[in-house]
């Protein structure tokens, strides 16, 4: 079996595996959609490729995702440099992200951390930061049992062979997410963009 082959065989045991988990992130979709018109803000954090699917998600969330609508507030935690660098130097690594839920989370807002492994300490550090600040705390993980899906309030935990398998779930996860917001926005009548 070739490489390619080999990979593309891990994703669809990985897809067949996870019907559960594309119906959790229908279910966030909706809970957004309730959530964010009425002004709470989706703060999202990951490492490495999780950091990018982060970013790819505030995007969405704050441009659009298929189709014309309103934008929402989406923060992903990594993309401001000179805090990230700050919080690191001053106050340590595992505070790069609890630092920010702290500052920009309020009660009713939703964090939602992303992690292969869901053994990342500053995703952990970040996760029990946004507990004590009263946040709807989500976690996308790899293979579970792992301590970040065990802290939050709702965990995706996909359970493939490879980290490349893990990630490729999330971005269809958070696919599925804008999907069901969207969708949500229109049938409330709330997907209208704002006249400036």
């Amino acid at each position: 079996m070739t490489a390619a082959a080999a990979h593309v065989a891990r994703l669809i045991a990985a897809l067949r595996d996870a019907e559960q988990e594309w119906q959790r992130a229908e279910a966030w979709g909706c809970r957004l959609a309730e959530l964010l018109p009425a002004g709470a803000r989706l703060l999202v954090a990951g490492n490495g490729g999780s950091a990018a699917q982060a970013q790819h998600l505030s995007a969405e969330i704050v441009g659009r995702y298929d189709r014309d609508r309103r934008p929402f507030s989406a923060i992903s935690l990594h993309t401001d440099t000179s805090a990230v660098t700050a919080i690191v130097n001053d106050y340590g690594a595992q505070e790069m992200f609890a630092r920010q839920v702290q500052a920009h989370g309020r009660t009713g807002d939703v964090c939602l951390l992303m992690s292969t492994s869901g053994r990342s300490p500053n995703l952990i550090q970040a996760a029990e930061r946004a507990r004590n600040c009263g946040l709807t705390l989500w976690a996308m993980t790899g293979r579970a049992p792992n301590p970040l899906a065990a802290l939050a309030d709702e965990a995706m935990c996909i359970d493939a062979a490879s980290t490349a398998a893990v990630q490729e779930m999330h971005l269809i996860a958070l696919h599925v997410m804008c999907e069901t917001l969207d969708e949500s926005l229109d049938r409330v009548g709330l997907a209208q963009v704002a006249a400036l």
